[in-house]
């Protein structure tokens, strides 16, 4: 009887943790039919821009694959940091995701006296998206046609050129530091609250010279308001054929690639992250994902999860030591 009786409470709790431990597993990270709801997605820029629209696109195709809605949610503030923290203690599950990028996982950090999340710690890579290279761009008045004509410029002029970017820390500001260090001119940086004021001012005049992505400047570049001297990509891409890249202008440390990617809470489960990988990896090699990238002189970069990690990685040692080097720091 007692050994009935002992069975039985043995049972019972086996049972009880048994319980406890599926609790302790968030539903949708032990759901076989993952996804069985729609899935979020913040992006940390306000709608409309340009990987705003690539990445509604490229859900939309991932939607059709996972047979279940993606909502993209534009979360902008801080930098990317706003949507970031939000993601850090967000449930582990694949319903909530955020399109990082170079600025929120590389850049930041340096950055920012007290970021509030580990760009590595607190988030699971998932797949890298798209990828872009700023151009280096002056305006129709100026005397420069390369990159040589350029730095003989900066170099006759004892208190060197102005250069314009999107504000502290972006890629346009960060370029321009290193073609300062590794061309050994002087350069002013004035930081804009934005591309858009930059470019216009750009044109103007008012600044001799800014590193801007091609989509922000199409009108500009294609009016001649603006000419090209070099793309900071390691290649020359197929749009703009005719641009050389900053190595073959005598330049090969200027050069940044500004990437786009997947990313999901820390203690994702593997099976989950690799659902949301084939599926986004299936929309981004689709015509339709390609032929609104491309014309941006974009391009995309799918590939596994630790594709991605290694840019993080990369990124944050390259450009974590440019921004250093720079001084500048923005307070958290």
């Amino acid at each position: 009887m007692k050994s009935k009786v002992h069975g039985v409470a043995t049972a019972l709790l086996f049972c009880v943790a048994f319980a406890a431990a599926l609790l302790a597993v968030p539903e949708g990270a032990r759901a076989d039919d993952y996804p069985s709801r729609p899935i979020t997605i913040l992006v940390p820029f306000p709608p409309g821009g340009s990987s705003d629209i690539v990445m509604r696109i490229a859900s939309q195709k991932a939607s059709e694959v996972l047979k279940q809605p993606i909502v993209i949610e534009n979360r902008p503030g801080g930098a990317g940091n706003v949507a970031a923290a939000v993601i850090k203690h967000a449930t582990p599950d694949g319903y909530l995701l955020m399109m990082g990028h170079t600025g929120t996982h590389a850049v930041n950090p340096s950055l920012y006296a007290n970021l509030n999340f580990d760009p590595v710690k607190d988030f699971q890579p998932v797949v890298p998206l798209i990828a872009f290279s700023n151009i280096l761009l002056v305006p129709e008045s100026s005397p420069a046609k390369s990159v040589k004509d350029l730095v003989a410029l900066a170099k006759a002029k004892p208190q060197g050129l102005i250069y314009g970017s999107q504000g502290i820390g972006t890629g346009g500001h960060l370029l321009g530091e290193l073609l300062a260090k590794h061309a050994g001119i002087k350069l002013l940086h004035v930081p804009y609250r934005g591309i858009a004021p930059a470019v216009t001012d750009a044109v103007a005049g008012r600044v001799d010279m800014l590193f801007s992505s091609y989509i922000s400047s199409a009108g500009f570049i294609e009016s001649g308001k603006l000419r090209m001297l070099a793309i900071t990509s390691s290649a020359r891409h197929p749009r703009i054929p005719d641009v050389p890249t900053m190595a073959e202008a005598g330049y090969p440390d200027v050069t940044m690639q500004q990437w786009f990617g997947l990313f999901a809470p820390a203690g994702t489960p593997r099976a989950i992250v690799d659902k949301l990988n084939a599926a986004f990896v299936s929309a981004l090699n689709s015509n339709d994902v390609k032929g609104k990238v491309l014309p941006q002189v974009a391009t995309v970069i799918p590939g596994p999860p630790e594709d991605l990690a290694a840019l993080v990685t990369r990124d944050r040692v390259r450009l974590g030591q440019v921004v250093k080097d720079s001084g500048a720091q923005v307070p958290q």
